[in-house]
């Protein structure tokens, strides 16, 4: 397994230190799966200022559909042949169709009755309840033999920065026969490396990386945490790769409450950098596929230039797909170890 990078280094004249010459480093590093290219770069400190939260949920539920004086009225139903009661609930969560679906087969599902929860409050019963919900729910187009009920996918866009339109904390939740392209991407390469090294390349990364220690962060039941190696995330990315499980509906209840666990640890250790905004993503094979392992991506959002809310994303992630990360993902791993 290769692990490549392209040391860059710029020299300027600095007009800080009377001209002086100065260099700047740099890396270019590729994905060990993949390929694809993220550059560490416009090294800046991971510290940002939290909000005013209250100032800036405020007037926010008085509109919300998913508050509870409002999800059974506004939000729409499943077909009887899918979920004949229309919508599903366990305690005050609900799951319900998605009416901005990213495919024919997908669904919002709440965390709670409660309209905000701050990142540091979200326990691990809120993760397992909402995940078990979700899971449910593939388990029921799975027992139908939906035609999508391939990929079972859960995204999690947590406050505004991420992509959320809405403040109150929800899952987006869908099936689908087509992977989407990293989750292709993935696959077909995790396949290839089956095929020339004779082994699984997760089984690998995950023995690498823990035999190395750099990037590794710990353990939770069968489920181990990395920082990846050449993230997508301006302040990096955590990977759980979950032992000898490829399919989301092959996850345990131990894997679920390991999963659940593990995020709240991330959550505690961000929250202390300022970060209170992030994405959360399955990436699942299909059942039965040997090359795949079940893992999920974290990925903290955060801003360029908060005073102006310069979002993390530019052209270069936008338009090139190619991560740009603030710090090496190995300094990041001692800043989150802490709380594994």
């Amino acid at each position: 397994m290769k692990f490549e990078a392209i040391q860059r280094e710029t020299v300027i004249l600095d007009p800080n230190n009377n001209m002086e010459r100065k260099t700047i480093p740099s890396e270019i590093r590729k994905d060990p799966l993949t390929g694809r290219t993220s550059r560490i770069c416009h090294f800046m400190p991971l510290k940002w200022e939290k909000p005013d939260f209250d100032q800036l949920v405020a007037g926010t539920q008085e509109y919300c559909p998913f508050c509870p004086d409002k999800v059974m009225q506004v939000t729409p139903c499943f077909p009887e042949d899918i979920v004949p009661e229309g919508r599903m609930i366990l305690d005050d969560k609900v799951l319900f169709p998605n009416i901005a679906p990213y495919d024919s087969l997908g669904a919002c599902a709440t965390f709670s009755g409660r309209h905000f929860i701050p990142m540091t409050d979200i326990t691990p019963g809120h993760i397992v309840d909402a995940f078990r919900l979700a899971i449910q729910f593939f388990q029921r187009v799975d027992q139908i033999k939906h035609p999508e009920s391939v990929y079972h996918l859960i995204n999690w866009n947590y406050m505004p920065a991420s992509g959320s339109s809405l403040i109150h904390p929800h899952l987006q939740v869908f099936a689908s026969a087509y992977a989407p392209h990293l989750l292709q991407e993935e696959l077909s390469c995790a396949e290839t490396y089956h095929n020339q090294q004779g082994s699984n390349y997760w089984d690998d990364l995950v023995k690498t990386e823990e035999t190395g220690g750099r990037r590794f962060l710990g353990k939770i039941g069968r489920t181990s945490w990395l920082t990846v190696y050449a993230p997508l995330g301006v302040a990096g990315d955590v990977i759980a790769v979950v032992d000898a499980t490829s399919c989301t509906l092959d996850l345990t209840d131990d894997d679920i409450e390991s999963l659940a666990k593990g995020l709240t640890h991330l959550m505690a250790a961000y929250d202390k950098m300022g970060v209170y905004n992030f994405n959360m993503n399955f990436f699942p094979g299909a059942r039965g596929d040997e090359y795949a392992r079940f893992h999920l991506v974290f990925s903290p959002r955060t801003f360029f230039n908060q005073a102006l809310g310069t979002p993390d994303v530019g052209a270069l992630r936008n338009l090139y797909n190619e991560g740009i990360c603030m710090a090496f993902p190995e300094e990041i791993n001692e800043k989150l170890k802490p709380e594994f």
